[in-house]
């Protein structure tokens, strides 16, 4: 049932609802509208898993992003993550830590308004650090969730300190809810913006027309930041803000971060479930919106960053 038959039912009862946004005209370098991302994938099995799941379901992922950070793996894993994102042409997007939610002191022990936070030079410093030592290992996207450290990462960039290619995403951390904070992040150097969980589809339609990099929106949104699930909305989503990542959280799962050992069965399971959730999303795309699945999907767009292995 498409939209249009969904607004004559609903009009049959006596109600008029008119469904339609301001549609953007912008996409994808390969034409497509949306991509599927899918975050918390946590390490190698994490991203096997995944990549298992979507090719079980025939679902097609372009990205996935880490939260533990780059401090939590080794080295080997890096490498492994990087082999099978370049084999998969699988964008593999580390975040960057310290946070301010895992150090000492008291503000985020009250409040994730201080969770993604660098504090002080040492933390600019470790982010650095943390960045080269990705890079090196072939990683090429970053997720970074301070103002600061974007800003600092976008100079080394520019001084050829960090790799030229190397995608800056910002992290629902660093929310933006409106056009001015999003051009504000274009212009400190992300590629790839989160927005805020809970923006309508015409905040989402503002966003787009003030910026030209990639709209990074959850569909199904973690508990921690806002639990919201909405499945329904998003052709309307990806009309009114392509070209946008599709986002698949869970809601009601455990809080994972940092993974590790202990908790991989937990990460393994819930990234499959990520998988689920977006075959779930990309049913309700073809009946509702047809024309949006008729897209060009091409196996290896040049703005993909891809690791470089």
């Amino acid at each position: 049932m498409t939209f249009e038959d969904l607004r004559l039912l609903l009009a049959a009862t006596g109600y008029d609802w008119d469904p339609g946004a301001g549609e953007s005209p912008e996409r994808f370098s390969d034409g497509a509208r949306y991509r599927i991302e899918i975050p918390s994938t946590e390490g190698p099995a994490v991203l096997r898993a995944v990549v298992d799941e979507a090719q079980k379901r025939g679902v097609a992922v372009q990205r996935v992003s880490q939260g533990s950070g780059v401090m939590m793996l080794t080295d080997d894993e890096i490498t492994e993550m990087a082999h099978i994102g370049a084999e998969h042409a699988i964008e593999i997007s580390l975040f960057l830590g310290p946070r301010g939610a895992w150090a000492p002191g008291g503000q985020a022990l009250v409040t994730n308004a201080h969770s993604g936070s660098a504090r002080g030079n040492a933390d600019l410093a470790a982010c650095l650090a943390e960045a080269r030592r990705a890079c090196e290992l072939g990683i090429r996207s970053l997720l970074v969730a301070d103002v600061g450290v974007l800003a600092v990462l976008n100079r080394a960039r520019a001084n050829g300190d960090l790799p030229p290619n190397l995608l800056f995403k910002s992290s629902v951390l660093l929310p933006v809810a409106n056009p001015a904070t999003a051009r504000t992040l274009e212009e400190l150097g992300a590629g790839t913006i989160n927005v805020a969980t809970d923006l309508s589809v015409d905040q989402l339609g503002e966003i787009r027309t003030a910026v030209a990099p990639p709209l990074d929106v959850y569909v199904e949104v973690p508990d921690d930041q806002g639990g919201f699930v909405r499945f329904y909305e998003v052709p309307q989503m990806i009309r009114a803000a392509a070209p946008m990542y599709v986002k698949l959280g869970v809601r009601s799962s455990p809080g994972i971060y940092p993974t590790g050992m202990h908790v991989e069965d937990t990460a393994v399971w819930l990234g499959r479930e990520r998988v689920r959730r977006a075959e779930l999303c990309l049913r309700l795309i073809e009946e509702l919106d047809p024309e949006l699945t008729q897209q060009p999907m091409d196996s290896r767009p040049k703005d993909l960053a891809i690791p470089e292995v």
